[in-house]
């Protein structure tokens, strides 16, 4: 631990235990993180976003979350879709960093699955510009198995949580009763991991007996899989604190997975994710100190959606939610589950402003409501009457909650030619100024087409 000394003027320093300098304690990092996650329950578009940003980006991570999350961006006439890889491998000037610390767990068969892919549809030098934190968990597939016999187990469709079966869970619930596996384990002692992963299977054969694991086939794989990963693999933890305190100025972005609504404590749990996807989660997932947060830019569709179970109290489950998710291609990138429609909902955005404080907000999609005739936003709940402070947590009360909406005239025309705020119709300029107004936030980017140039930015 480093030693602290008293100046006479009062204030606190800290001995660098490296350099023996004194600096003092509340100096600044010098390069920020900006950060970009989802306001709602994801699928906002939050890929287009990290690229649009990218372009001028030194730095991309991921520090949340696995192969459950996926992002589409689309450059040119193709289209890439992003699980595991952060956005920014798409700038090949920018190193792209994955796995940092504890948040972030890594399929190895699903990433090499994915950068060949990638490397099929042009992106070059991906691997040389990857890396991947040595204390990333690793997801097995006998965890995806388990994942689907836990939801298999749970009977009723009502009971269960529609995960995507990818495995996150069940690889936190092995990382939380410390019997998970890192990237460290693998490339380091080979008899040592061999011995946690036959340990690993043991536990996970006397939860479901009727799991099969070929061990030594997965064992024969693993081998192959370390001395391929190996070259990518480093501290993260020291890499992004050599970043956020280079002297030469540094470009960070953090891509959020997911989405604030899914997050492990702040969400609508259990119908969540496994994983802190709020701001709170670049920390604990990069391993930087507060001080490296700067900007914090929240993505939100024109509308809401979200895959899966769980409440949603402003869903359209007729003819114009149907239309939404047709017009909005509304299917996940992952899963290809269709995502449940509905208007968009500021008492979610609200909440999830709360969580992260939003320096700015980007709005995808606005283009998909270009032929309704009159659009809702959500702006308040009530209970038996009574409004209510805040988001909910009790699921049974969100069950019962009444939606109070601003009505407003939908713009009824094509609005994927605009690229300035101004050429924008006045119903879609009254729809952004609306949504700022009951937000205190400014709305900073408006998207209005699937193609990587389809969006307005405001200064």
């Amino acid at each position: 631990m480093a030693d602290t000394v008293k100046e006479p003027s009062g204030s606190l320093t800290v001995v660098n235990g490296n350099s023996g300098r004194i600096t003092p304690a509340s100096q600044k990092v010098k390069n920020q993180a900006t950060v970009i996650v989802g306001a709602q329950w994801g699928d906002e578009g939050k890929g287009k976003i990290v690229d649009l940003l990218a372009v001028k980006a030194d730095v991309v991570c991921r520090c949340a979350g696995g192969n459950n999350a996926g992002h589409t961006v689309v450059v040119g006439k193709t289209e890439y879709d992003f699980h595991l890889l952060p956005s920014g491998v798409i700038n090949p000037s920018c190193k792209s960093i994955i796995g940092a610390r504890k948040r972030l767990v890594v399929h190895l068969p699903g990433l090499f699955d994915e950068l060949t892919k990638n490397e099929a549809k042009g992106l070059s030098g991906i691997r040389e510009r990857l890396v991947i934190s040595d204390r990333a968990h690793l997801v097995f597939d006998l965890h995806q198995s388990v994942d689907g016999l836990q939801e298999n187990e749970k009977g009723l469709k009502k009971q269960q949580l529609g995960t995507t079966k990818k495995g996150i869970g069940p690889t936190y619930a092995s990382k939380a009763s410390r019997h998970g596996i890192r990237i460290s384990d693998l490339i380091g002692d080979y008899d040592r991991f061999s011995e946690k992963f036959q340990n690993l299977v043991r536990i996970h054969k006397q939860a479901f007996p009727s799991l099969e694991v070929d061990v030594d086939a997965e064992l024969a794989r693993y081998r192959l899989l370390a001395e391929e990963v190996r070259p990518m693999v480093k501290d993260t933890v020291f890499l992004m604190n050599q970043v956020i305190n280079n002297p030469q100025p540094q470009f960070i972005i953090v891509e959020g997975a997911n989405a604030a609504m899914l997050d492990i404590d702040f969400g609508t749990y259990p119908y969540v994710t496994s994983s802190n996807c709020t701001v709170g989660g670049v920390l604990t997932g990069l391993g930087v100190p507060a001080r490296a947060i700067g900007d914090v830019f929240g993505v939100v569709k024109a509308y809401t959606t979200r895959v899966g179970d769980g409440p949603f109290p402003t869903e359209l489950t007729e003819e114009i939610g149907a239309g939404l998710q047709q017009r909005g291609a509304e299917f996940g990138v992952t899963t290809k589950r269709p995502r449940r429609c509905g208007w968009l909902d500021l008492v979610v955005v609200k909440y999830t402003h709360m969580l992260n404080g939003y320096s700015a907000l980007a709005m995808t999609k606005l283009d998909i409501l270009d032929t309704l005739d009159e659009i809702k936003i959500g702006v308040a709940y009530r209970h038996e009457g009574k409004l209510l402070d805040s988001f909910p947590a009790e699921l049974t009360l969100l069950d019962k909650v009444q939606v109070d909406y601003i009505t407003l005239k939908g713009w009824k025309q094509d609005i994927s030619a605009a690229r300035k705020f101004e050429d924008l119709p006045k119903e879609a300029l009254n729809y952004i100024q609306v949504v700022e107004e009951q937000l205190g936030v400014p709305v900073r980017w408006i998207g209005v087409g699937k193609k990587r140039d389809d969006v307005i930015e405001r200064q």
